[in-house]
């Protein structure tokens, strides 16, 4: 019997913690989002920020489709990430880069921020949202990772002011690969020394490279980056 209450015990403690910090805000902002709140240190010395932003086949009125892929999917699997990580949810249609900027206006006066390291990233339709965000609103973000998405290349010498990362499979064929490429030439034609990667995933299909949000790589690249706030 004791063996089994032991063995209950480092069950328990083998959750994960970052679990336990993971809550629903639903009637704050226009969109819905899932917030994660990093160890007390991390909060205590001002946290950084990551926006995430979900694909076309997660959105709805169901907030918990949120967790079925990317970065709120990693953290349940156990991933701790040094960051105040805010996932929204859109009911439908495109993401809006002035709802997406008041949600992150409330989580910078609701919690102990670092206005210097605020980053966004996404897939799909979210790469989508995330070129628009940072087009749009650059002097908001510190960096930015689009995967499997496309943009408006009227936002190109906008987004070659903020650090980018763009990832895209060479297999996808539903959102091709042409819509990143075109992106990348626009920014590379306003500024050729912009601070831009762009990785071509060999092999890769619109779903398989959602694997990036699972590894340490795009967080560390983010997290790195930091801007001067004056």
């Amino acid at each position: 019997m004791r063996f089994y209450i032991l063995l209950y015990l480092l069950t328990l403690c083998a959750i994960p913690t970052a679990q336990a910090q993971l809550k629903a805000i639903t009637d704050q902002t226009d969109y819905p989002f899932w917030i994660n709140l990093p160890s007390q240190e991390v909060l205590d010395k001002k946290a950084p920020i990551i926006l995430f932003l979900h694909g076309k086949s997660l959105s709805g009125t169901n907030l918990d489709r949120v967790k079925r892929y990317g970065v709120i999917r990693a953290i349940e699997r156990g991933k701790e990430i040094p960051a105040i990580v805010i996932a929204p949810q859109v009911a439908h249609g495109a993401w809006n880069p002035d709802k997406l900027l008041k949600l992150l206006e409330y989580v910078q006066n609701n919690y102990n921020t670092d206005l210097s390291r605020v980053y966004v990233c996404g897939m799909s339709l979210g790469g989508y949202g995330t070129f628009d965000f940072a087009g749009k609103y650059p002097d908001k973000i510190t960096a930015a990772v689009a995967i499997c998405g496309g943009g408006n290349t009227k936002d190109a010498c906008n987004l070659a002011t903020v650090p980018l990362w763009v990832i895209h499979g060479n297999k996808d064929y539903i959102v091709p690969l042409s819509e990143s490429r075109k992106m990348v030439k626009a920014i590379q034609t306003c500024k050729p020394d912009a601070n831009l990667t762009f990785t071509v995933v060999k092999g890769g299909n619109h779903g398989s490279v959602e694997s990036y949000f699972r590894e340490d790589q795009i967080y560390n690249w983010m997290l790195s980056q930091a801007k001067f706030i004056p």
